[in-house]
């Protein structure tokens, strides 16, 4: 740790290090203090199956990570077997039939950045055709007209467009950085803390309120809402769910402005709700659904609704005068990490044969109900969760502070999140016995506070 801090700002857990070797499974060793953490942190939701997998560290895995490790191509306009194999496991297993388009990049941020951008053209080429717009020239003109209808308490990245997005407890990851003055709404999030009737009431009044909000900027901004971005459960702005029926009336108004919506499941995807994409809950297909954390190799899918442009971000099709107008317009050097498609392919393999999304189900569900009791009696409320992400409150951010540091003191590594939540996070292949491990320690925290 000296080493780090004399020429970095190493500020995270800093009483910890992580032995690379000797964590298994769902528990990280402690090199420093040599002790085993129960994980319900995996590097803030992005470790899917836990450390060191008997199928990642087999030998013939290990010269395939090796062999694309020597070398770094850029996967954008270079391409390699290995990719290939990565791509065709990823259509098989994680991409939903109604998705025709793939695009990789490093970083969630990232994706949704590019989630972004393809939209931005979308709405623009839109414009053109129906004459919003006259010629390029014209729509150029008017570019920074175009915006982005998104939520309070969210959280899509530290990137440049995503930083007028994110407005979570802590400004500290967004204040004193320019930003486009995008629409705002209020963001109507199930107070899990209320009665059950009181709970539904009070979430529609705010359902209410939100719609109201997404047709007054409609209304001041006709022709240019080119997205209507949401992560379907606010994670860093405090496991905050929503109705199902907001998600598919977000729906209906995204067709209503000819606009994309956008799903950020850079930290709900890849299995961890109980479905291999959160929006499998409740029956939306999101036009773009940005991805990553889990899938370590980052990127966006697209559904037909892009294709209703000529030459979209997508598109091969020349033009006329012999240039491509759709290529290059998403890019990036690397395309993705090659070492972490390989991976990832590796990840998906497991969670198939494992049945690794259908276990997050099974234990999420035992592990909320323990939860429920084991906070019975403690000052925690609200515990609320879908398949393994998980969370709860207490009353104030300095006993969510003293609850935090009980549990990781007693072997159990959460996350907080929002103004006063604590959240699990832990891998998919999490069993009971560990569940109810950490139940115990949650309960034994709690008791001492």
């Amino acid at each position: 740790m000296p080493t780090l801090k004399r020429y970095m700002l190493a500020d995270g857990y800093g009483d910890l290090v992580f032995d690379l070797e000797r964590s298994k499974g769902a528990v990280i060793y402690d090199k420093l203090h040599e002790r085993e953490l129960l994980d319900f942190f995996t590097c803030f939701a992005s470790s899917p199956i836990g450390y060191n997998h008997p199928r990642l560290v087999a030998p013939d895995f290990l010269q395939k990570l090796a062999r694309v490790a020597v070398n770094k191509p850029s996967n954008s306009d270079i391409y390699t077997t290995e990719m290939a194999e990565f791509v065709a496991t990823w259509a098989r297993i994680a991409m939903p039939e109604y998705y025709k388009h793939l695009f990789l990049v490093s970083g969630g941020g990232l994706a949704v950045e590019n989630a972004l951008k393809a939209a931005f053209d979308y709405k623009t080429r839109r414009n053109l055709e129906d004459g919003v717009w006259a010629d390029d020239a014209e729509a150029q003109a008017h570019e920074s007209e175009l915006v982005v209808v998104h939520f309070r308490q969210a959280f899509h990245g530290r990137t440049g467009y995503t930083m007028s997005l994110t407005n979570t407890a802590d400004p500290r990851k967004y204040k004193y950085y320019p930003k486009f003055d995008w629409p705002r709404i209020n963001s109507p999030g199930i107070n899990f803390s209320l009665p059950e009737p009181e709970r539904w009431e009070a979430c529609a009044e705010q359902e209410e309120l939100a719609v109201e909000e997404i047709h007054a900027a409609m209304a001041k901004h006709p022709h240019r809402v080119a997205a209507i971005i949401i992560e379907p459960i606010q994670a860093e702005g405090g496991d905050r769910h929503f109705r199902f029926e907001f998600h598919r009336k977000l729906r209906e108004l995204a067709d209503e402005a000819d606009a994309m919506l956008i799903h950020d499941e850079v930290q709900t995807g890849f299995g961890l709700t109980g479905k291999f994409w959160a929006a499998e809950h409740f029956d939306v297909r999101p036009d773009i659904l940005a991805f990553g954390k889990k899938s370590q190799v980052c990127g966006i899918m697209a559904g037909e609704k892009v294709d209703r442009v000529k030459y979209n971000v997508f598109s091969a099709e020349a033009a006329p005068d012999g240039t491509v107008p759709g290529s290059s317009r998403l890019n990036s050097t690397w395309g993705g990490n090659l070492v972490d498609m390989v991976r990832c392919q590796a990840y998906l393999e497991v969670i198939e044969e494992e049945r690794l999304v259908e276990n997050a189900a099974r234990v999420g569900a035992h592990l909320l109900d323990g939860l429920r009791s084991a906070i019975e009696g403690t000052l925690a409320t609200g515990p609320r969760g879908l398949g393994l992400m998980i969370a709860f409150d207490l009353p104030t951010g300095e006993l969510r502070a003293r609850a935090w540091k009980a549990m990781y003191d007693r072997g159990l590594f959460a996350i907080t999140c929002g103004a006063r939540s604590i959240r699990f996070r832990p891998p998919l292949n999490l069993t009971e016995a560990q569940a109810d491990r950490g139940l115990e320690i949650v309960r034994e925290a709690l008791k001492s506070l």
